[in-house]
């Protein structure tokens, strides 16, 4: 909806988006200010979907975006398509640039730039796009439940073909190896712009991390399954700055903690993150996944190496990113 948002702002017609009834708990006014800005006019709920945008000749901006987000920063690129002049968008902290790559697949013209630890992107308005064959790898984000999963279980092997490994996205693979877990690239290829190669896992002993950061925002959708099996490492897992997740789908710092809790787990919950110590065992639980995909994912992978069994509540809300998820953990788990 965020990045779609800044399509529709361009056109001569009105658009509405509505969302289901966790994506209309998500907040778009980070969105809403700087297409307003560019001239679209934009009706919501209190800064909630639905919106209701009227399209316009749009106007370019130079955006320092307040809250770094790859979503918020590929709306104002895909807005500044159809606007007057250069936008130009700056980051605090650099986030995934898939779009951005896409883009100049697609034949579009742009200037991304390191600005410290964030970078600036500048794209003309006016040009056009050409059509693409397109081969789409597989998502980090969903094979990180499987990393993780591999983790728990010293010596286990697993083959993941296939995969993103763009460098925007990869830091999850660099903290699980110096947490332990043995990782090796093969048969790394550029297809479309992307970076697509197979990893060979072989689980062992997970040592602990802090996340915080840049690395929050790097690993955002993947901080929940790592939460999720913190109790089961050696050293525990600390996460800051990640203050982003209390507006996904659910409050996932909050979820994670009492199903934590429910498990047995001693957590410690910041406004921003969590601390959650190591060496702790988990008992079976009845969880409330808050219909949020990644809760129900991340619960799913921690009650693998939790004594008795568990009930996951929501569990349906995997198929918003992974309809095969279960049947995949199925096949890939030996009891």
């Amino acid at each position: 909806m965020r990045m779609l948002s800044g399509i529709v702002a361009g056109q001569n017609f009105t658009s509405e988006m509505i969302g289901d009834e966790s994506l209309s708990r998500r907040p778009m006014q980070r969105v809403i200010q700087p297409l307003t800005t560019m001239g679209a006019r934009i009706e919501s709920q209190e800064g909630k979907p639905p919106l209701r945008i009227t399209g316009t000749k749009l106007r370019a901006i130079d955006y320092t975006m307040p809250v770094a987000s790859a979503q918020v920063k590929s709306c104002v690129l895909f807005a500044g398509l159809f606007a007057d002049g250069e936008t130009r968008v700056e980051e605090s902290f650099r986030t995934r640039d898939h779009t951005e790559v896409a883009l100049r697949v697609f034949g579009v013209q742009l200037q991304r730039k390191s600005i410290g630890s964030g970078s600036e992107v500048r794209i003309r308005g006016g040009q056009r796009l050409r059509g693409v064959q397109a081969r789409i790898p597989g998502d980090l984000s969903s094979a990180a439940f499987f990393l993780c999963a591999a983790g728990l279980f010293p010596g286990s092997q697993l083959l993941i073909p296939n995969l993103l490994m763009n460098p925007t996205r990869a830091r999850l693979l660099d903290v699980l190896m110096q947490m332990g877990l043995k990782i090796s690239v093969t048969q790394l290829d550029e297809i479309n712009g992307e970076l697509v190669g197979s990893l060979q896992v072989e689980g062992g002993k997970l040592k602990g991390a802090t996340v915080a950061g840049g690395d929050s925002a790097a690993l955002i959708d993947e901080i929940p399954v790592l939460a999720a099996i913190a109790p089961l490492t050696e050293q525990g897992i600390e996460i800051r700055d990640a203050k982003e997740l209390r507006v996904k789908e659910s409050d996932r710092i909050s979820a994670v903690a009492s199903n934590l809790r429910r498990m047995g787990a001693r957590v410690e919950e910041f406004e921003d993150g969590m601390k959650i110590p190591g060496g702790q065992s988990l008992r079976g639980a009845e969880i409330d996944s808050q219909s949020d995909h990644r809760i129900a994912m991340a619960f799913a992978v921690a009650a693998l190496r939790a004594d008795g069994e568990s009930v996951i509540h929501g569990a349906e809300a995997a198929a918003i990113s992974y309809p095969a998820f279960f049947q995949v953990l199925e096949e890939l788990t030996e009891r």
